[in-house]
């Protein structure tokens, strides 16, 4: 255990110059995970703060020695998200991170593994993931009654259904183009001069 305490020893002595720059380096992303985690802020406010921030840190950045670069590197990232980093507090109901929509995601693939034993996502979820994750995740969130779906838009449900079909008959020709491209332009070429017969 003495050695242990020695080499800690060690190792700090040797560090001890960075400490300072480590230390006001982390204060400053400290400070911006306070600015952009403050409950109830509004989006103006959170800008004006971040941007004040982000502007000290930069004017500073030669009291934190080898740590400029990364100072710099930070805020470079800032400002490359800045258009879409406030949405969160001008929108209501909008979560700030996408830890929940992650998870929803996560939880579709790891129940359609377990039904089906895939270990890859499936075809038929690129092909209606639209309608099938909403649909899962309706029904975890509680029990659909009757009268909701009798009440559902049938223009709208038409509507989707004739999309789901239309995508579904693209990958059928896609796939019969890549078996067989020769076939498959022959028969487009058919059509074609058929069409331009006299009826």
């Amino acid at each position: 255990m003495q050695w242990l305490q020695g080499m800690i020893g060690r190792g700090l002595k040797a560090t001890k110059s960075m400490w300072p720059s480590i230390r006001r380096a982390f204060g400053w992303v400290h400070r911006a995970a306070n600015i952009l985690g403050a409950e109830g802020a509004r989006g103006p406010a959170v800008r004006e703060q971040l941007s004040g921030l982000l502007g000290a840190m930069s004017r500073h950045r030669g009291s934190v020695d080898a740590l400029g670069s990364s100072v710099d590197h930070f805020v470079k990232v800032s400002r490359s998200y800045w258009p879409g980093l406030f949405a969160c507090y001008d929108a209501v109901g909008l979560p700030r991170t996408n830890n929940a929509l992650e998870q929803a995601f996560g939880s579709h693939r790891y129940h359609k593994r377990r039904a089906t034993g895939r270990k890859g996502a499936s075809p038929a979820l690129v092909l209606r993931g639209s309608a099938r994750l909403i649909a899962g995740l309706a029904t975890r969130a509680g029990e659909v009654k009757v009268s909701e779906l009798a009440g559902a838009n049938r223009d709208q449900w038409r509507r989707l259904r004739t999309e789901l079909e239309q995508r579904r008959h693209r990958r059928v020709e896609r796939r019969r183009f890549r078996q067989d491209a020769g076939a498959y332009l022959k028969a487009l070429e058919d059509k074609l001069n058929q069409s331009r017969l006299p009826a």
